[in-house]
């Protein structure tokens, strides 16, 4: 078993703990993604719950070490060495911003993370896991489309399967929407209600917005336009809104295959569009 004081976690400033096992120990919601910033897009939920909470607290967890991640402008000319350094730094402000209980990184290059051999990962999160025993988890989707987020989320799923841990388990939209999920299927969180904090953690990181990706105003369009178009017959009942599908009957039954799960759903949305062409012609 790692021991947990080997591990690089950053306690947020202005914190009631310092020592890092009672940080993770008293974790209720973790958010376990690939890169740095995409806690802030996937589980702002988790975020917003504890901040508003003096009993839940919010743990994030980031597996690789962003190093690979495109860059122009002032960005364009450091090295993946460099890079990973800017976005670390860029994390831990974010940390600082949303007040989280905790953030640890664990610093992996995308290829370890994508090597369904290498046991590393597992490993470290099922460590992770067993300590901090969360309530809830927020992670990527298995539809995702980026390779790395689907690694992350299979190395999670195989830690938190070996520790025989059941919390609820969601996995979010990041590299692909969940328009493709039944809105039944759909577990929606409102979101809304502080634009400034919203705005300030997605501007935490300025490697991507002014290396060319405008996450700020992006993930901000993504949970709007999910608040109007999640119902046509009725008005707005939240500002912003994110999706996530439950995937805890993945952690009730070890056995069940995540193509399975995943596909499972995806042909509830074949047959919804096939049967209202059917009825309307």
């Amino acid at each position: 078993m790692t021991d947990i004081e080997n591990l690089e976690i950053y306690i947020p400033e202005g914190s009631d703990v310092t020592d890092a096992r009672e940080a993770l120990s008293r974790t209720t919601h973790l958010a376990v993604s690939a890169h740095p910033d995409d806690i802030e897009f996937m589980a702002y939920d988790g975020i917003l719950k504890c901040r508003a909470s003096d009993t839940l607290h919010f743990t994030a967890v980031v597996i690789g070490d962003g190093a690979g991640s495109p860059r122009c402008g002032r960005y364009a000319a450091m090295t993946d060495g460099e890079m990973a350094a800017v976005r670390k730094k860029e994390q831990m402000r974010a940390a600082d911003i949303g007040r989280y209980n905790a953030l640890v990184f664990l610093n992996m290059p995308s290829a370890k993370i994508k090597d369904g051999s290498d046991g590393e990962a597992e490993a470290l999160l099922y460590d992770i896991v067993k300590l901090s025993t969360p309530d809830v988890v927020y992670t990527h989707n298995p539809a995702d489309k980026h390779d790395t987020h689907v690694a992350a989320f299979l190395r999670l799923l195989s830690a938190l399967r070996r520790a025989e841990l059941l919390p609820k388990l969601y996995g979010c939209e990041v590299w692909r929407s969940l328009d493709w999920l039944p809105d039944k299927e759909k577990v929606s969180f409102d979101v809304g209600g502080d634009p400034e904090l919203e705005l300030s953690l997605l501007r935490a990181f300025d490697s991507q917005i002014a290396g060319g990706k405008r996450y700020d105003s992006a993930v901000i369009g993504r949970r709007r336009a999910n608040a109007t178009f999640s119902e046509s017959h009725g008005v707005d009942e939240a500002e912003e809104v994110s999706f996530a599908v439950d995937m805890t009957p993945l952690l009730a039954d070890p056995e069940m295959s995540v193509s399975d799960f995943i596909c499972s759903r995806i042909d509830k949305l074949r047959r919804d569009v096939s049967d209202r062409l059917e009825r309307l012609s």
